[in-house]
C-alpha cells in the first residue's frame, strides 16, 4: 500500500478542485438517485475506489486490512483538546478493549455514553470511531467510552451483542468514576454498532433495568430479515452495497439464527414503548436509509421522543470520511450537537 499520508495529501489536493471539475473527472455527470444528489467529494472518492476489490470478494482478514488502510487515508483527526485514555472492561469472553474520551469542558449533569463502532460485525475496531467519539465528547460535553466487541466469523451472533451489553452495563455502573451522575449512561453506535445500541435499550427494558439516558443511532441496521426500497435503489452504492451488506450478515449470523430476532432486527420488536429518547441519523446514499427512517418513525409512534436527521447528500459510514469530506464533518458535529440538546433538555 502507498503511504497513507501521501495518499491523503494527494486526495485533498484533488478534492480542492471546483465541483464541476470533480464531477467531470468522474464522468461529467451528477450522481442523482432517489431525488438525492451525492456530495461531489464522495462521488470522487467512489470513483477513485473503483479499482479496489469489493469488500464482498475478500476474506474477513483481507477485508479488515482493506478497511484499516482506507480509514488511514479518509478518517478525520481526533479533537486535540479531548483527552483519550485506554480502558479494559471485563466481558463475557475476557477483557474488552475500550477508550475513554474526556471533554475539555464537561457538564457533570450529563451522563457518560457507551459507544460501539461500525464494521458489520466483521471489520472495524476502536480506531473506526476515534474521531467521531472525540467530537461527541467535546460537543456534547460528556465522557464517551468507546468499546470494542467480538468479531465474526470467529465469534458469531450473539457474541458481539453480549460484549456490547457488558460494556454498556459496566459504563453505567462506573459512571461516577467519569464525573457523570451515578448509575446514568447513554448508549450509541454506528451501523451494526447502532443496532447494538438499539438492542441494549430493548434489553434493559426486558430486564427491568433503567433505560439509557439516550440512544444515538447513526446509519443503523435494524432489520436483517427484510429489504426495503433503498436496499434496491442503492444496491451498488459505495462504500456499502447490497453485496457487502449480505457478505457481512452472512459472516455474522449462524445458519440456525433467525434474522427476525429483535436482537438482530430491533425494529421487529412487538413493543417499542418506554424506550430511551433517540437521536437517529441516516445517509441518503445508503441501502440502510429506509431502515433508519422507519425505526425513527416506529419509535415516535410508540411515544418515544425522537430527533431524526437524514443527510441526503452523504453515503453510509460518513463519519469515517471526515478527513476528506467537509459535509461529513459538518454532519458529525451536528449529530453531536443534537445529543447535547436532547440530554440538556433544550431541544
Amino acid at each position: 500500500m502507498a503511504d497513507p499520508a501521501l495518499q491523503r495529501l494527494l486526495l485533498k489536493q484533488a478534492l480542492s478542485l471546483p465541483t464541476p471539475i470533480l464531477r467531470g473527472i468522474t464522468g461529467g455527470g451528477v450522481v442523482y438517485r432517489g431525488g438525492r444528489t451525492l456530495d461531489p467529494h464522495l462521488q470522487f472518492l467512489a470513483y477513485a475506489a473503483r479499482r479496489e476489490p469489493p469488500l464482498s470478494t475478500l476474506t474477513p482478514e483481507e477485508a479488515r486490512l482493506a478497511a484499516a488502510e482506507r480509514r488511514a487515508v479518509t478518517a478525520g483527526r481526533a479533537e486535540p483538546d479531548v483527552t483519550v485514555e485506554t480502558l479494559t472492561i471485563d466481558g463475557p469472553r475476557g477483557p474488552i478493549p475500550a477508550r475513554l474520551y474526556k471533554p475539555p469542558v464537561q457538564d457533570h449533569a450529563l451522563p457518560v455514553m457507551a459507544y460501539f463502532h461500525p464494521g458489520g460485525g466483521v471489520v472495524g475496531d476502536l480506531d473506526a470511531a476515534h474521531a467521531f467519539c472525540s467530537i461527541l465528547a467535546k460537543t456534547a460535553q460528556l465522557p464517551v467510552v468507546s468499546a470494542d466487541y467480538a468479531k465474526a466469523p470467529e465469534h458469531r451472533f450473539p457474541a458481539g451483542l453480549e460484549d456490547a451489553l457488558a460494556a454498556y452495563r459496566w459504563t453505567r455502573d462506573n459512571a461516577a468514576r467519569f464525573g457523570a451522575p451515578e448509575g446514568m449512561a447513554a448508549v450509541g453506535g454506528e451501523a451494526l454498532g447502532a443496532a447494538f445500541a438499539a438492542a441494549v435499550a430493548q434489553a434493559c427494558k426486558a430486564a427491568g433495568e433503567p433505560q439509557p439516558a439516550l440512544q444515538l443511532l447513526v446509519c443503523p441496521v435494524v432489520d436483517m430479515a427484510g429489504e426495503s426500497a433503498s436496499t434496491a435503489l442503492y444496491a451498488d452504492a459505495w462504500p456499502l452495497s447490497r453485496a457487502t451488506l449480505q457478505w457481512s450478515v452472512g459472516h455474522y449470523l449462524k445458519p440456525e439464527d433467525d434474522p427476525a430476532d429483535p436482537r438482530l432486527s430491533p425494529i421487529r420488536s412487538p413493543d417499542l414503548t418506554g424506550l430511551a429518547p433517540a437521536v437517529v441519523a441516516t445517509a441518503g446514499f445508503d441501502p440502510l436509509l429506509d431502515q433508519g427512517e422507519a425505526y425513527a418513525r416506529a419509535l415516535a409512534a410508540a411515544g418515544v421522543r425522537v430527533t431524526y436527521r437524514s443527510y441526503d447528500n452523504l453515503a453510509h459510514g460518513f463519519p469515517g470520511f471526515m478527513g476528506l469530506v467537509p459535509a461529513a464533518a459538518e454532519a458529525a458535529r451536528e449529530i453531536a450537537g443534537l445529543v447535547w440538546e436532547t440530554l440538556a433538555g433544550v431541544a
